[in-house]
């Protein structure tokens, strides 16, 4: 396969001149179930596994080859290829590791737009739409909203879910489409450029296969049939990679129950650009917009220029994120001194 088919350009070549070695060869991650990797090189598709110096070498999770990484391989077997390095990534999607464990979780890696899906009758949420919105932001992906299963809601009560966006401060491009009826289908597929990298993002059952399916024509992609509430049920339990016929790559991931927020503090400021703007013309530099005179914020709120509830959305997740990343910092030192202290030991046991 020729890998200006699965996105490759002067970006990748220019990383790729700098890590490929005598004897290596470039593939970008295909698929990743389990830690088990699928690549597509020139020479075809091939299982992977990390060698053993790349695997002792890594220190956090995010450095693990995911969905959308380009790599740098050696083949080990016609069957087997052996990853040795991970090319830089231009753009990323990540999110907090489901749970109480406060470590990254990666996504998706080198995807130019991200399509954050959501259903518009029992999925839909602004201020989990504002979560997707911050993910995408702080990896440096183009959001573009779709809202799913508009047959199962009047035009009506679409104006009213796009009107609820656009008045939270959400300008992102939006496409509104239906799986059953084929209404916004062709837009979509106009946006799918041919060489670009896209990937789907949303919940559980919000028909992210299904739309998949629409634009491949066949039916690959596992669905299941909705329920008398319009809700889907979770299909897909892999992220992978897939080349449609216009020449677009796209990325289909598990439905997500849990979208948890680290390293996106500048994120979410810039995705609340409304109150950051408002924030700096507060008389105080230091203000809590609680009782200080001159608070820009709390102006806004008395005269309903800014909504309560998305300010409320604000402080909630900036608190969040500061939260998780102080507890990041104080993990990651326990894992670096727990790290040195393993690699000594293994030092010392050399002959």
């Amino acid at each position: 396969m020729d890998l200006l088919a699965l996105g490759y350009d002067n970006w990748v070549a220019s990383h790729a001149g700098e890590l490929l070695q005598d004897g290596q060869a470039l593939a970008r991650v295909m698929t990743v179930e389990r830690g088990a990797f699928i690549l597509q090189s020139e020479h075809g598709e091939t299982a992977s596994e990390l060698s053993g110096k790349f695997h002792f070498d890594v220190e956090v999770r995010t450095d693990i080859p995911c969905v959308g990484d380009w790599v740098c391989i050696e083949q080990s077997s016609p069957t087997l290829a052996i990853i040795h390095a991970v090319l830089p990534r231009r753009t990323f999607l990540r999110r907090k590791t489901p749970g109480k464990t406060v470590d990254f979780q990666m996504i998706a890696a080198n995807v130019d737009v991200v399509f954050i899906v959501q259903s518009c009758h029992y999925d839909f949420n602004i201020r989990r739409l504002e979560r997707y919105l911050i993910a995408a932001n702080e990896g440096g992906s183009e959001p573009i909203l779709i809202l799913t299963k508009t047959d199962l809601v009047t035009p009506e009560e679409l104006e009213g879910m796009i009107a609820q966006i656009r008045e939270a401060g959400i300008s992102t491009p939006l496409l509104p489409i239906s799986n059953e009826t084929g209404d916004g289908l062709e837009l979509f597929r106009e946006t799918l450029s041919s060489g670009q990298t896209f990937c789907l993002l949303g919940s559980s059952g919000v028909g992210k296969s299904t739309l998949i399916n629409r634009l491949t024509g066949n039916e690959d992609l596992e669905t299941r049939a909705v329920s008398e509430t319009g809700e889907g049920a979770h299909t897909t339990t892999r992220r992978q990679l897939m080349l449609l016929e216009g020449g677009a790559l796209l990325i289909d991931t598990p439905g997500m129950r849990e979208l948890g927020l680290i390293g996106a503090s500048e994120a979410v400021e810039d995705s609340f650009s409304n109150i950051r703007d408002l924030v700096l013309t507060c008389r105080f530099s230091d203000c809590s917009h609680t009782q200080e005179p001159g608070c820009a914020i709390r102006k806004a709120l008395e005269s309903g220029e800014l909504d309560a509830d998305q300010f409320q959305s604000y402080l909630k997740l900036k608190k969040e994120t500061d939260f998780n990343d102080l507890s990041y910092v104080d993990k990651r030192k326990k894992d670096k001194n727990f790290g040195k202290m393993i690699k000594s030991v293994m030092k010392n046991k050399k002959p």
